[in-house]
């Protein structure tokens, strides 16, 4: 191709999409409101310690992962297969046997979950190991919990360790999520590893930015995006059809404005419905708030590698040691912890009561020890962590090519909510742009 095209959105979808283009020979250049690329993917420093945007992990075996990205370079640190529940003054071990022998019998002896439910999470593993990539979202729809009952998985076994653990996935202990997501990622669990790259989760934007550059993308930052025109026929939606179109206008917020043969939307879910005039765009928000802790110098803390879920209380929802599994998140001395809290309530409760209620769990789990040098780093309270995902909201959900014109749609809300769905939909926009080049 050789004509041109422009990328609204500098997150993972936009970042891919842009690459793709520019690498089959046009010319792109990509709009990104903010100071810096990478949509809901960011990293911070706070005293000395990595702080990644609300609490994310990679899964490494996620298929556009493998495509776009290389888990060596971003020297991704794992955490253990599995995770430990936690009660107060109990703490077990449920890991995977197949991926980490060394947790085989203290999962065997956990007695949270049965012999059977452990039986029947090798085989549902089992069964989700032979279906194809392109069957998990299709078809027949219901929630997480519906979904488990069906497998006939006791209710202990759901409210001791899927709530808490899916709950940090979905954010949503009610599993009230498509049991879509669930298949997907229980797959992906069982295939690969999650962890964070070294240098935080920004790593991630970082290498597809880099990537974009090389491939010739010019990246605006600090550029917001007022409107996108069709052909000169005023704002969307207008439909010309793939064989008429001739071309679309990119007006910018200082008033300038930008002709391109095609246009890659690839902005948040709200700004992509104003900006097209697609309606299937969800916009419902499922919201997390992820608190950063530091402990004491020369207070370790040691979980195995394993995030700590609460079986007990709903707050905090999981307990994640992030120094353990990357110690370059903390200076050599401090250990950083991470905790989830889920629901609209979270939002508006103060850092000191969120602080608390960290501390109080700890010393209930680890009842040798005190906590109460406990400190806040920062409280990240985010409104829009996820679209939401009932059953069904899959089938309903956007195709690239739904806005009128020469325009098309790139992020997670047109595959499902995940870095997967982001990579994978710019793949998918940046062919669908290029019929326009």
């Amino acid at each position: 191709m050789d004509g041109d095209a422009t990328v609204v959105g500098g997150g993972l979808a936009g970042l891919v999409a842009a690459t793709r283009l520019a690498e089959a020979g046009a010319d792109v250049t990509l709009y990104e409101r903010r100071p810096d690329v990478g949509g809901r993917v960011r990293t911070e420093t706070v005293d000395g310690f990595t702080i990644d945007r609300g609490f994310q992990v990679l899964f490494t075996s996620y298929p556009a992962v493998a495509a776009e990205l290389d888990a060596d370079a971003l020297d991704v640190r794992r955490f253990a297969p599995g995770a430990t529940i936690c009660r107060p003054g109990s703490r077990s071990t449920l890991s995977d046997p197949l991926r980490d022998p060394r947790g085989a019998i203290p999962s065997l002896l956990n007695d949270e979950v049965s012999f059977s439910d452990k039986l029947r999470t090798l085989a549902l593993r089992y069964d989700l190991s032979k279906r194809d990539e392109g069957d998990f979202f299709a078809g027949r729809d219901d929630s997480i919990r519906e979904y488990l009952r069906d497998w006939g998985f006791a209710d202990d076994y759901v409210t001791n360790f899927v709530e808490p653990f899916y709950g940090g996935i979905t954010l949503d202990r009610s599993l009230s999520t498509s049991k879509q997501v669930f298949e997907y990622t229980f797959r992906a669990m069982g295939r690969g590893a999650i962890g964070v790259p070294a240098e935080g989760m920004t790593a991630i934007p970082e290498t597809l930015a880099a990537r974009a550059r090389e491939a010739g993308v010019t990246i605006e930052t600090g550029e917001d995006v007022e409107s996108v025109r069709t052909a000169g026929q005023g704002r969307i939606p207008f439909r010309t059809g793939r064989a008429d179109a001739e071309g679309a206008t990119v007006e910018l917020s200082d008033g300038s404005t930008r002709e391109t043969d095609a246009v890659v939307v690839a902005a948040t879910p709200p700004e992509a419905r104003r900006l097209t005039g697609v309606e299937s765009i969800p916009t419902e928000a499922v919201p997390n708030v992820t608190g950063w802790y530091a402990l004491p110098a020369g207070e370790s803390f040691e979980t195995g590698k394993r995030i700590l879920l609460n079986a007990a209380d709903e707050s905090p929802n999981a307990v994640i040691p992030m120094s353990e599994v990357a110690p370059e998140y903390a200076p050599d001395d401090r250990a950083l912890l991470a905790a989830t809290f889920l629901g609209e309530a979270s939002l508006d409760r103060p850092a000191d009561a969120l602080r608390d209620d960290v501390r109080d769990a700890l010393e209930a789990w680890y009842p040798d020890r005190g906590f109460d040098g406990l400190e806040t780093l920062d409280v990240h309270r985010i409104r829009f962590a996820q679209f939401a995902q009932p059953p069904g909201v899959h089938a309903d959900l956007p195709d690239p090519d739904d806005p009128e014109g020469p325009v098309v749609l790139a992020g997670d809300y047109t595959a499902w909510s995940s870095i997967q769905g982001a990579l994978e939909s710019g793949r998918t926009a940046a062919a669908a742009a290029g019929d326009y080049i």
